[in-house]
């Protein structure tokens, strides 16, 4: 798939800007704060609906105007296809796809596929758990579209659930049982649809990242990715799951009861990265670190491209002032003219005269992007 053209309107710093992209690899030159990631950031929205730097439509619109868009053409083997994305203060988003209106946001996904990889990836290490439940969310929306609407009925689930244990009757009474147990059963239905898939999506993962990180470690580190579901899965099979989710929530009524809260499902959720057996997140240095990341999204897209039958699109935020030559190297190799790759960058150095030759640059400044 290629990203052909991109138009953007009161997107973040951006008044009206269009971009053609006329090469395998373009790279954004220019100095911090200009610009540079809102572009990327743009298009992680059209490949996920989702930006990992933040979670209000709000933070999008330029300041100053109601309305946000972002257009964009898309060449993939199946043809031509044109998105749009239109941000509203006060509103719900709208989708569109070659101009008719998607009913459903699930809908819209997988229209175009992207990777996204900035230096805030490495809180996939380092951060807390709900960090990690949502790279490997983003990743199976990509996978199976899908997976959205179900992650959706499950948090909605959640939400209502969480709701009937916070009403509080005279005397501090419990939820009415009844009520109870009918959120029970649905957010152990959904739950275990989230949690299946998330297994199997990692199952998939793993062997992939293992292999990468160990090349790019000279074979001298063992990576392992391992799914901590809260409900124990000792089988893929959706009714021993359904009676496992049911017992824990059971066995955790009187806590849930006293902090008027869920405390199971895959709400809670976890994946452990180990490196030679060591937990990375405690005990990994900032290298091992950086590699393991670096393993995480050169896998991701070979599963996206194994999946979708097509490679995804590669995002570089401002990642090879992160990385070591060799890293940066393992990279730019592993990349050349099978993924069209958007980078970011405050200076060419890191780039040989080969990937300049393959390269479109263009300068952005202030919201003004000039090839």
């Amino acid at each position: 798939m290629y990203l052909k053209t991109l138009q953007l309107r009161h997107f973040r710093n951006y008044e009206a800007q269009r971009v053609d992209f006329t090469a395998p690899k373009t790279i954004l030159l220019g100095e911090n704060a200009q610009g540079k990631s809102n572009l990327l950031e743009s298009v992680e929205l059209l490949a996920t609906l989702k930006s990992h730097r933040t979670s209000r439509d709000l933070d999008l619109i330029q300041a100053g105007h109601g309305i946000a868009q972002i257009t964009a053409t898309v060449e993939r083997e199946v043809g031509w296809g044109e998105l749009a994305i239109t941000l509203r203060q006060g509103s719900r988003r709208t989708t569109q796809r070659n101009g008719e209106k998607m009913r459903r946001q699930v809908d819209f996904l997988g229209a175009l596929n992207a990777v996204q990889f900035s230096s805030l990836d490495l809180e996939l290490v380092r951060g807390g758990p709900g960090e990690r439940r949502l790279w490997v969310d983003v990743l199976l929306m990509q996978l199976e579209p899908v997976y959205a609407s179900i992650l959706t009925q499950y948090t909605q689930a959640l939400r209502q659930r969480n709701a009937l244990l916070r009403q509080r009757g005279d005397g501090d009474r419990p939820p009415d049982p009844t009520q109870l147990a009918l959120w029970d059963a649905q957010l152990a239905a959904l739950g275990t649809r989230v949690m299946r898939r998330r297994s199997r999506g990692l199952a998939r993962l793993a062997p992939v990242a293992q292999t990468w990180h160990q090349a790019i470690s000279g074979q001298t580190e063992v990576l392992q990715v391992d799914y901590v579901p809260n409900v124990p899965l000792e089988s893929d099979d959706p009714v021993q799951i359904q009676g496992a989710f049911l017992n824990k929530i059971q066995q955790r009524a009187i806590a849930e009861q006293h902090q008027h809260t869920s405390l199971v499902g895959p709400h809670r959720d976890d994946i452990a990265f180990t490196i030679n057996d060591t937990p990375a997140r405690q005990y990994g240095s900032q290298g091992q670190q950086r590699t393991l990341v670096l393993a995480l999204k050169l896998a991701e897209l070979k599963l996206i491209e194994s999946g979708v039958g097509e490679p995804p699109l590669l995002l570089l935020d401002d990642v090879l002032a992160e990385l070591d030559l060799n890293r940066q190297n393992q990279l730019l190799d592993a990349i050349q003219d099978r993924f069209q790759t958007l980078i970011t960058t405050t200076h060419l150095g890191s780039f040989d005269a080969q990937w300049l030759k393959a390269s479109q640059v263009l300068t952005v400044q202030a919201g003004q992007i000039a090839g």
